[in-house]
């Protein structure tokens, strides 16, 4: 099988594997614990807490571990919704991930504004500007890179504005992290991520309070854990394999211009073999690992393309939230303007680093094929239908 679903989950990877596994064996011991063994457990969560922190460009006593970015984003805005005056409202963009706008939804029911986007999937920064001479939200969020088309955000932008404006910034990293350097990324007042996206373990993650001028609410309340801040026993060997796979991530940064090479190579492929095939996103600064396209339609839609992948030995994700049972089409999609009809063909594949070049191009031999399947069997409708006429 072909995985290219990386912005789904990725594979551990082996230096994160080798992390966790030694981890385990020297660190067993509860980090909260006085004794030799805890105190030990506690010194590597700290020196993966500053390994961490360092990549973010960001204080290392102000990250604190999480469960990943679902958990990281219920705590910021649990504490944003406590923090902020009656009647206030938080602004995201159009494009944010399910985690964080289901969670503003939660603690400001009613009084979350969406902030729209551009066709290519881009933040309208007028729009933001403008409202921003106006009002003052408790809070703006803007992802770094979208999950479903990994389109780049320009977060640098919007977390300058937010400063000017005495406005908290709130950015979901869970897709950059690993993929892009993170420098700058520990400045803002709230960021968060999660390890299993770039090699790291599943249930680990992270939120950066680093910049913020306070103490952070905690979600998950019982033990002094986290300097207060989140309670429960911590994730030691956990924290310190993702801190082992962004590090392990960091030393391939100077292979992502051949990354983005290979990604517009496939793209050419596809619109070759698809004629009339949209890629979303397109003419956008997106991530080196993400291809996320609109196939033509036929009258044979019986099976979602994403089902036609799978038994064609690829691993593939729908851009559409049709594909996990739901009756409405992707928020995403719908804010880049994708007719809901269309919406059900939208694929996104998604590489990690191993990916090779080889596998992009049997992807795309794949997808030819099914293409061509699909080709035959509607000018094959379509003759029948004729014949039929009277």
């Amino acid at each position: 099988m072909l995985y290219f679903d990386h912005n789904a989950s990725g594979p551990l990877s082996p230096a994160a594997r080798e992390a966790w596994l030694e981890a385990q064996e020297r660190f067993p011991a509860n980090a909260s614990s006085l004794h030799r063994p805890g105190q030990r457990a506690e010194a590597a969560l700290e020196a993966a807490r500053a390994n961490l922190a360092a990549q973010l460009g960001g204080n290392a006593a102000g990250l604190v571990w999480t469960s990943g970015a679902t958990e990281a984003a219920g705590a910021v805005f649990g504490h944003l919704a406590q923090e902020a005056g009656a009647g206030a409202e938080v602004w995201v963009s159009a494009v944010e991930h399910p985690c964080v706008f289901e969670s503003a939804v939660r603690s400001f029911e009613g009084r979350v504004r969406r902030l729209p986007v551009s066709g290519g999937g881009v933040l309208d920064l007028g729009v933001l500007q403008a409202a921003l001479s106006s009002g003052r939200p408790a809070a703006v969020a803007v992802m770094a890179a979208s999950n479903e088309t990994g389109v780049l955000q320009p977060w640098e932008a919007v977390q300058a504005l937010c400063r000017a404006a005495g406005v908290p910034f709130v950015c979901d990293a869970t897709q950059w992290i690993g993929r892009l350097p993170a420098g700058g990324l520990g400045g803002c007042d709230f960021v968060f991520g999660s390890g299993h996206k770039c090699g790291g373990p599943v249930g680990t993650g992270f939120l950066s309070v680093g910049a913020s001028p306070f103490r952070l609410r905690p979600l998950l309340c019982g033990g002094p854990q986290e300097e207060g801040r989140r309670a429960g026993t911590q994730n030691v060997a956990g924290a310190v394999a993702f801190a082992a796979a962004l590090a392990d991530c960091a030393v391939r940064f100077d292979g992502i211009p051949e990354r983005l090479e290979w990604r517009d190579c496939f793209e050419q492929e596809l619109c070759r073999l698809l004629p009339g095939v949209r890629i979303l996103g397109a003419g956008e600064e997106r991530l080196w690992n993400t291809v996320a396209f609109l196939p033509p339609a036929f009258a044979d839609c019986r099976q979602r393309w994403v089902v036609r992948l799978d038994a064609a030995g690829v691993a593939a994700s729908s851009g559409s939230a049709c594909a996990s049972g739901k009756e409405k089409p992707s928020h995403v999609l719908e804010a880049m303007g994708v007719p809901p009809g269309d919406a059900d063909r939208v694929l996104r594949l998604s590489g990690g680093w191993e990916t090779a070049w080889g596998e992009w191009e049997e992807v795309a031999r794949r997808i030819g094929e099914i293409f061509g399947r699909l080709r035959v069997a509607d000018a094959s409708k379509e003759s029948k239908t004729r014949k039929k006429a009277p």
